[in-house]
C-alpha cells in the first residue's frame, strides 16, 4: 500500500466549499471512492483530500448572460 501522502492536501471543509457541495454530498463522494480521503498526520479524526482531485470533479458553472 501506498503511504505517501499528496502535496496539495486540504480539509474536508476546503473541499466541500471549492466543490460547491454540501456536506452529505461531499460525505459520499469519499464513502465511494471517488475522492480518496487521509487522514490528517497531526490529528488523525480529520479527513484531507487531494485539492486536485476536488479540482478535477469541479464542474464549470454555466456563466450568467
Amino acid at each position: 500500500m501506498d503511504n505517501v501522502l499528496p502535496k496539495d492536501l486540504i480539509t474536508y471543509t476546503e473541499a466541500r466549499r471549492l466543490l460547491g457541495v454540501s456536506t452529505a454530498t461531499l460525505t459520499k463522494l469519499l464513502k465511494n471512492g471517488t475522492i480518496r480521503h487521509f487522514s490528517d498526520p497531526l490529528d488523525g479524526r480529520k479527513k484531507l483530500v487531494s485539492r486536485s482531485e476536488a479540482m478535477a470533479l469541479k464542474i464549470p458553472r454555466a456563466e450568467a448572460a
